[in-house]
């Protein structure tokens, strides 16, 4: 008799334990387990941690309450301006009702998956290339609404849509190129321009200033050839002083044909003295001063130039003679 007590509870034990072993589920902290007894749906949703079900008769179904990041593959179209373009983008989304989930979409991945690709399709044909291209964040609120208007209705809430990357054509890309690099050669050349007015104000400026004192245009000649000077050149190109030229054409005298007039003086006053005959008067003639003028200033004219040239040259920083023996060059580096 304790026998068969024994062995009747030995065997109820294991299938109270076979029991328990089909009836226990697991649901995991980022799940919840949707029950279908008999096929039906039961109001309560399964929370994480350990739970029961009748075995053979209900069915536990665990959905992911995590955020899915779903990759949408390039759809390829033609904007609103005729453009082709290969565009992808990828979706980030979250099943916020596990019950919804099951019972009203057969897969509700496959159904966002579909929904993406067809209201990408579309929001390519309803927008323009720049807007693909510049303004990817109005397109991605659009799409975002797309999608999400159906998935509301399966227990999909869609969290975020970005548009990844838009492929162009070669000549596409091409034409953008050469686009661009024609307004920037444009923007460049609107730059130059207004530093060349800029320039020419302020060198109109520095014009003015020079204007009233002479002097300026001297020193400022003196700084530019000590800097060319600098560069250790065997050659120097001087600029002559127009100013120069001017005081020299002054000391001239007018009449090109004609002798100067002190000269001709002094000739007329040599020639009675050559010839031995001394003219009436000539005691007490006085010789004329004022048609020697402009011999005295040609005189003093060279002078100056005489004198500006040597102060140039000491200036200029001596220039070593070169080691080729055929150069026939002039010995002070100078031409």
């Amino acid at each position: 008799m304790v026998e068969e007590l024994v062995t009747a509870g030995v065997a109820l034990a294991s299938v109270g334990t076979v029991y328990v072993m089909a009836a226990a589920r697991i649901v995991k902290q980022y799940e919840r387990g949707v029950v279908l007894r008999l096929g039906k749906l039961r109001s309560g949703v399964r929370g994480p941690g350990f739970t029961m079900i009748m075995p053979f008769v209900d069915r536990l179904q665990k959905v992911n309450m995590q955020i899915v990041t779903m990759p949408v593959p390039a759809q390829e179209g033609i904007t609103r301006d005729n453009v082709t373009v290969r565009v992808d983008a990828v979706v980030y989304f979250k099943v916020v009702s596990a019950a919804d989930a099951v019972i009203k979409v057969e897969d509700y991945r496959f159904a966002v998956s579909q929904m993406a690709q067809t209201s990408l399709r579309s929001i390519i044909g309803k927008s323009e290339l720049d807007d693909l291209l510049s303004n990817r964040e109005k397109l991605n609120q659009g799409l975002e609404l797309m999608i999400d208007s159906p998935a509301v209705e399966w227990g999909v809430s869609i969290d975020r849509v970005e548009i990844k990357d838009v492929s162009l054509p070669e000549t596409m890309k091409r034409s953008m190129a050469r686009q661009a690099e024609a307004d920037r050669e444009r923007r460049a050349r609107v730059i130059n321009a207004d530093a060349e007015l800029q320039a020419s104000k302020k060198l109109a400026e520095a014009a003015g200033v020079m204007s009233e004192q002479p002097a300026a245009l001297q020193l400022r000649l003196l700084q530019t050839v000590v800097a060319v000077a600098a560069e250790k050149n065997s050659t120097l190109v001087l600029p002559f002083p127009v100013e120069l030229l001017r005081f020299l054409e002054r000391a001239q005298p007018h009449p090109a044909h004609a002798a100067p007039p002190g000269v001709a003086h002094v000739q007329s006053q040599q020639a009675p003295a050559e010839s031995g005959q001394v003219p009436d008067g000539a005691s007490d003639q006085v010789p004329d001063r004022g048609a020697d003028r402009p011999l005295e200033l040609a005189a003093q004219a060279q002078q100056l130039l005489t004198q500006w040239q040597q102060s140039v040259q000491e200036q200029l920083p001596p220039v070593e003679a070169p080691l080729d023996p055929d150069f026939r060059g002039s010995k002070s580096g100078q031409d």
